[in-house]
């Protein structure tokens, strides 16, 4: 792989389509091999545009001025960091040749909608899920539950993030509350909404899993240590890393992860969610990039998953290698506000073997992330307690 010097003629560029936190670490990595970064995002002054080289402030779902900015800047790499983005121009791009999607833009397309990369797993890779339908109305919702899915269920957007528009469903009672929620709150409205039965699982885990080039220039996959995380209304909260499983349990979540990724192709991380009990496992969701919960790899691992996506994108050599047993917790706003105040930070490093990363978000949001607090520890159960203790420590205020 050859690389040019950002700012030159012969530069190599890369543009990001989303900017947040992730984002942010992202530009990061790849600026530690000399990459020219055009960072572009829906809102202005996003986590990631304040490191990248340029940033541009585009509505990713206007195809014509995804097109602009992509004619402008001619990337050699386009990297998504968000679903809401005009996949069709992604394609288009792709079959011209000048330029790589990361990793490719059917993986892209696949992932933006529950319902492609559900029906590929179940469906084509005969991959054990939970079970599952479409609705693409209230009563066919209705039906679905009535005749197999079963409550408890979960009702989410096929098109959405860090849990927008899901629920958890119990009763009948409180079936029409989640199916509007699903409908107003998704990236986008796709006209459907899926709904998963509940399955008796232990614990869920992320397992970042890289399509690498290695020595002998042959895409090869390799798996980080398994990261346990929690959630709350589909949005994580803490992940630790490793999460404590059984052997046989590693080697079946090797085996759903790398049949995905291998048949989304294409190099680059991808952040593979997983359900586990005992030895069994369910696939649940795959994300063709860093992955939220992948955080904690700020601290426990030689790599992180910022690095070994950057290093994977670019044909370098890769090691998911684990340093030490860690945590990360997330930091909440508690308000509406913009350019909130931080307090606290001192407290919060005081505690043993700790970290603290503020994204830099204009605006903040009640239960809008804003920050995460990291711990490295000899287990992953101190690494926990502290992570959590050094997250209650940062306060966010107007003043």
């Amino acid at each position: 792989m050859k690389l040019g010097t950002a700012l030159t003629p012969n530069s190599t560029k890369a543009m990001l389509l989303g900017s947040g936190e992730l984002g942010k670490e992202l530009v990061i990595s790849l600026q530690r091999f000399g990459v020219e970064v055009i960072a572009v995002d829906r809102y202005a002054h996003a986590p990631a545009h304040a490191v990248a080289h340029r940033f541009y402030v585009v509505d990713m779902t206007d195809g014509e001025a995804l097109k602009a900015v992509i004619a402008k800047e001619k990337p050699h790499f386009i990297i998504p960091e968000i679903e809401a983005l005009a996949t069709n121009v992604l394609a288009e791009i792709e079959a011209q040749g000048d330029c790589t999607i990361v990793p490719n833009a059917r993986a892209i397309q696949l992932t933006m909608n529950r319902e492609g990369i559900r029906t590929l797993a179940a469906e084509t890779l005969q991959i054990p899920t939970s079970r599952y339908a479409f609705a693409e109305s209230f009563d066919e919702l209705q039906k679905a539950v009535k005749n197999g899915i079963g409550y408890p269920c979960f009702i989410k957007p096929t098109m959405s993030s860090s849990g927008k528009g899901q629920s958890m469903v119990k009763t009948a009672d409180e079936l029409q509350t989640a199916w509007d929620y699903a409908k107003n709150s998704g990236r986008v409205d796709t006209g459907k909404v899926i709904v998963e039965g509940k399955i008796d699982f232990e614990f869920e885990i992320t397992l970042l899993t890289v399509r690498a080039l290695n020595e002998k220039g042959e895409v090869e996959t390799y798996f980080c240590e398994p990261i346990g995380h929690i959630q709350e209304n589909g949005d994580y909260r803490e992940s630790w890393q490793p999460q404590r499983m059984t052997a046989q349990a590693i080697m079946n979540s090797q085996a759903i992860a790398k049949k995905i990724t291998d048949a989304m192709g294409g190099l680059g991380l991808f952040g593979v969610e997983l359900f586990i009990s005992g030895d069994e496992v369910w696939f649940s969701e795959v994300s063709p990039r860093p992955h939220d919960t992948g955080m904690v790899t700020l601290l426990t691992q030689t790599q992180t998953e910022f690095d070994l996506h950057a290093r994977a994108i670019l044909g370098l050599p890769v090691n998911t290698t684990l340093k030490s047993a860690g945590a990360s917790a997330v930091i909440l706003s508690p308000i509406d506000a913009h350019g909130v105040s931080y307090h606290g930070l001192g407290r919060a490093l005081s505690v043993p073997n700790t970290d603290v990363r503020l994204f830099g978000k204009p605006d903040a949001f009640v239960n809008r992330r804003m920050g995460v607090a990291l711990a490295i520890a000899d287990s992953a159960d101190t690494a926990r307690k502290n992570a959590a203790h050094a997250a209650k420590e940062v306060v966010i205020t107007t003043d």
